[in-house]
C-alpha cells in the first residue's frame, strides 16, 4: 500500500544509546524495541485469524539498513517443517531486495501476507471461533541470564521453586548461567521475584515471550519438565571450579527447541552452528 511505500522510503532516525533506530519502527503500534551493545532487537505479533498469531523477531545490526537484519518468524500452530518453510521464503524474499532499502515494515507485510498458506497442513483449522466465551491466560517464556551458577544450594532453590510454581525450561549450570521458565505469567514473575532476593547480584532479566491464549496454556510449551542442563566444560577448573560451558552445544540445544532467535538476544553474537561454535 501506498502508507507501506512511504514508511520505507524514509530515512529520518532517531538516537537510542548507540544505536540509530529508523523511523519506520515507530509506525508499527504494536513491536517491542529493546536496545543491547550493536543489536536492536524488535518483536510483532499479529493475529492471522481468532486462533492462530505469527511471532516475528527482528535482529537489527549497527549498520542497518546498509547491513541487512536477521529474521525468524514462528507460531505455536506450526509444525518445524512449515516453520523453516516460512523462515527460508520470508529470508529469500528479503534478499531479493536492493541493499540499503528498508526493509522491517517490508518484513512484517509479507508474514502477513503470506503466513497463512504455511498452516493449510497443521492441526489447527482456519475457522471461525465459537461464540462462547473461553478463559484466556498470558503465557510467559521468561528468560534469565547469570554471570555463573555454580552452588549447589542456589541451584535446589532454582528448581524447587520452579516446582512450586509448575513452570517448566531449564537451568545451565557453569559459566554464563541461563535459566529459562515458562508458563503462567503471575507464576513466571513469582518466580523471578524469589529467585532475586536476597542477595543474587549478577543476575539479569533479559527476554520474556508473552503469549494471550486460552485454556491452559500446554499446547505453548517448548519444554516438558524443568531440566537441570548441562554441557561439556573448557577452561581452567580452579579452586572455585570456574569453568565456561560450551556455547556451541548451548546453541544447538535452541535450536531443537525451536529458540536459536533467543541466543543473540543473550550474549550479543549471532549463533554459529557446532563446528564453528561460539565460546563465552
Amino acid at each position: 500500500s501506498a502508507g507501506w511505500h512511504e514508511v520505507q522510503q524514509t530515512r529520518t532516525y532517531r538516537r537510542t544509546s548507540d544505536l540509530q533506530i529508523p523511523q519506520e519502527m515507530e509506525v508499527i503500534c504494536n513491536s517491542e524495541i529493546t536496545c543491547r551493545s550493536n543489536f536492536m532487537f524488535l518483536f510483532f505479533s499479529f493475529p492471522l485469524n481468532l486462533k492462530v498469531k505469527v511471532d516475528l523477531h527482528v535482529s537489527l545490526p549497527h549498520s542497518y539498513p546498509h547491513s541487512a537484519p536477521q529474521l525468524f518468524a514462528r507460531s505455536n500452530a506450526l509444525d518445524r517443517q512449515n516453520q523453516l518453510q516460512l523462515n527460508k521464503h520470508l529470508t529469500s524474499h528479503i534478499s531479493s531486495l536492493d541493499l540499503g532499502e528498508l526493509c522491517v515494515c517490508a518484513a512484517v507485510q509479507w508474514v502477513r501476507d503470506n503466513s497463512a498458506s504455511y498452516f493449510q497442513n497443521s492441526n489447527i483449522a482456519f475457522e471461525t471461533a465459537p461464540e462462547e466465551k473461553a478463559v484466556k491466560i498470558f503465557f510467559h517464556r521468561m528468560w534469565i541470564y547469570s554471570h555463573h551458577i555454580y552452588r549447589q544450594e542456589l541451584k535446589k532453590k532454582i528448581f524447587d521453586c520452579a516446582k512450586q510454581l509448575n513452570l517448566t525450561g531449564f537451568c545451565l549450570t557453569g559459566k554464563p548461567g541461563i535459566i529459562c521458565v515458562e508458563g503462567l505469567k503471575e507464576n513466571c514473575e513469582e518466580f523471578w521475584h524469589v529467585i532475586r532476593y536476597p542477595n543474587w547480584k549478577h543476575i539479569s532479566f533479559k527476554h520474556v515471550e508473552s503469549m494471550e491464549t486460552e485454556g491452559n496454556g500446554d499446547k505453548l510449551h517448548l519444554f516438558r519438565t524443568f531440566e537441570d542442563l548441562q554441557f561439556q566444560a573448557h577452561g581452567d577448573y580452579g579452586l572455585r571450579n570456574d569453568y565456561h560451558m560450551d556455547l556451541g552445544q548451548f546453541l544447538e540445544f535452541l535450536k531443537q527447541h525451536q529458540s536459536e532467535h533467543i541466543f543473540q538476544i543473550l550474549f550479543g553474537v549471532e549463533g554459529k552452528h557446532s563446528d564453528n561454535q561460539v565460546h563465552n
